[in-house]
């Protein structure tokens, strides 16, 4: 049974989903830069590595932001759609042992990972469709009017030989 689902509903659908993953991941990029402490305390406790320092935690927040921009932007998407769904796995994942105790503290907030990191997969899966309000990529840009102007020319030859 073939599904048909409207190209503007889909665009507009993952441009959604980006928009709410950006906003999701871009706090936390941002918490590295101006509260580097709390980062630091937050990776030391998650990720179990002690003793950063201050130019590493705000390298990494700065590389981040810079992701998160180009991925809100919806360019260069196999690269950005890719980084961040390994940013938001490896934080989903990291958390593991807070999943076993959802009832102490504030863990039962982490489950709210699990539906954005499922999002990012069909973000990530999906990335050739989510057009609306992108920006293009270079690369692709180049290879798309490549290949318009190919199956103009073929139109063009195929037309030519018909008359």
């Amino acid at each position: 049974m073939a599904v048909v689902v409207s190209t503007r509903r889909l665009e507009i659908s993952l441009f959604a989903l980006r928009i709410g993953i950006a906003l999701l991941m871009a706090p936390w990029a941002i918490d590295k830069l101006i509260r580097p402490d709390h980062a630091i305390s937050v990776i030391a406790r998650f990720y179990f590595i002690g003793e950063l320092l201050y130019p590493f935690v705000f390298g990494v927040g700065a590389a981040q932001a810079a992701i998160i921009v180009a991925f809100t932007l919806g360019w260069v998407r196999t690269w950005t759609y890719a980084a961040v769904l390994a940013m938001h796995a490896v934080s989903t994942l990291s958390t593991w042992r807070e999943y076993f105790a959802p009832y102490e503290g504030s863990n039962l907030l982490l489950f709210a990972a699990w539906p954005a990191l499922g999002a990012c997969v069909a973000l990530f899966l999906l990335r050739e469709h989510d057009r609306l309000l992108s920006v293009p990529s270079p690369i692709r840009a180049k290879a798309e009017s490549r290949l318009i102007r190919s199956d103009a020319q073929r139109e063009q030859s195929v037309g030519a030989r018909i008359a």
